[in-house]
């Protein structure tokens, strides 16, 4: 008993040392799990800085010499300057991919670099943002070039990642044949998810198709009402039975995405409700960009540390010393996160002219849009008839 008591006491104590090393870990910024707080607030601060330098910055940027050689347009300076504070941060973060990537025992040194040193690496942030406002135009339109593949490279992590998730929720709250009472839950889910569906679908065509000379809005609508029959017809197919849970949850991402591109045409014509309407900026135009900013930050934030859906090799065992998430392709999702908001801040086009206070706004940035949707649908559908077909291979080569 005595040996007993003693060891669970002890086994107190070495908790409670833990929970205080823990403590103080977070106090002193050397937790993993409280650095990617602090990265995700260098990221916002920086995609402000950027939306900033583009709608009040073009006046002091007209002012620096090296910039003079954009040519004959003030939305260009706005333009670069989104550019500059976007090769900064994407500059920053790609360091920290290099000398982080790899790292998978939490008692490494460059777990203590990921985890610490806060002085040395927001001096090396700010020195970073800094030094591309001294480069030469060419240097940042060549950057503006690269950027568009570096955020469609994001958009794609993204996409997988979202997917991963749909798959996961679906295996985790499967019921079991016995659990009626799940398998009810689970359909209420799922017919809520095809109503919001079939609802934003009718509203889309309310709002954006009240004409019928609105011909490509009514493409786009329509198009996403069949991807969403295309999808829920391969799920429930008897040879994959996926359910209708995932073709129901994807729906709704597709309609979201179907949703946002259409929002990003022009207000020009009897399309876009609220074309008609003044450029004064109203509340709501203030509220809607506020709330993409953050939308982007979180994306940004939860795909980083979303690092095992990526893995080819799935192990299950885990042990304590292991890092918490992949330091790798976390700031490997942050570096092209930076390429993504200076493309949304800008419309994919360096050279178009952006309201204040607006975002993602242009034909680019709709057609961008309707390929991510329907590049998502196809992921989707290959990651149910993959296991199909990679055994029908295997059959086939034995």
């Amino acid at each position: 008993m005595e040996n007993g008591e003693s060891s669970s006491s002890s086994n107190e104590r070495h908790a409670v040392c833990k929970d205080h090393s823990c403590s103080r870990q977070f106090r002193n910024g050397s937790n993993p799990w409280m650095a990617r707080y602090v990265y995700g607030l260098i990221f916002l601060v920086a995609t402000l800085l950027a939306w900033a330098a583009r709608d009040y910055g073009r006046n002091a940027m007209m002012e620096v010499k090296r910039l003079r050689g954009c040519e004959d347009s003030r939305d260009c300076l706005g333009a670069e300057a989104v550019l500059r504070v976007s090769l900064g941060c994407f500059t920053f973060f790609i360091i920290m991919f290099f000398s982080t990537v790899g790292t998978s025992k939490m008692d490494e040194p460059r777990d203590s670099w990921h985890s610490g040193w806060w002085s040395a690496k927001i001096v090396m942030w700010i020195a970073f943002t800094t030094i591309p406002f001294l480069l030469p135009s060419g240097i940042i339109k060549l950057y503006g070039e690269i950027a568009h593949f570096g955020a469609g490279v994001f958009l794609l992590i993204q996409l997988v990642s979202i997917i991963s998730l749909i798959m996961w929720l679906n295996d985790r709250f499967q019921p079991e044949k016995s659990a009626e009472r799940c398998q009810i839950y689970l359909m209420l889910l799922a017919m809520t998810a095809y109503f919001v569906c079939l609802g934003g679908i009718i509203l889309m065509y309310i709002w954006y198709a009240p004409e019928p000379s609105c011909v490509l809005n009514i493409f786009f609508i329509t198009s996403t009402l069949v991807l969403l029959q295309l999808m829920t017809s391969v799920a429930l197919h008897p040879k994959v039975n996926a359910g209708i849970l995932t073709p129901g949850l994807m729906g709704l991402y597709v309609v979201f995405i179907c949703w946002c591109a259409i929002r990003s045409e022009p207000a020009v014509g009897k399309c876009i409700r609220n074309a008609g309407a003044t450029d004064k900026t109203d509340w709501l135009t203030i509220i809607s960009f506020v709330v993409a900013v953050l939308a982007i930050v979180i994306a940004t934030f939860s795909t980083g540390i979303d690092s095992k859906c990526f893995q080819f090799r799935k192990d299950g065992t885990h042990a304590q010393d292991d890092v918490p998430y992949g330091y790798g392709f976390f700031h490997l999702v942050f570096a092209t996160g930076a390429m993504y908001f200076a493309m949304l801040l800008i419309g994919w086009n360096t050279h178009l002219s952006m309201k204040k206070w607006t975002i993602d706004v242009g034909w680019t940035s709709t057609w961008v849009r309707i390929v991510n949707e329907l590049l998502a649908v196809c992921v989707y559908i290959w990651m149910l008839v993959a296991p199909l077909v990679w055994g029908c291979w295997q059959t086939e080569s034995t």
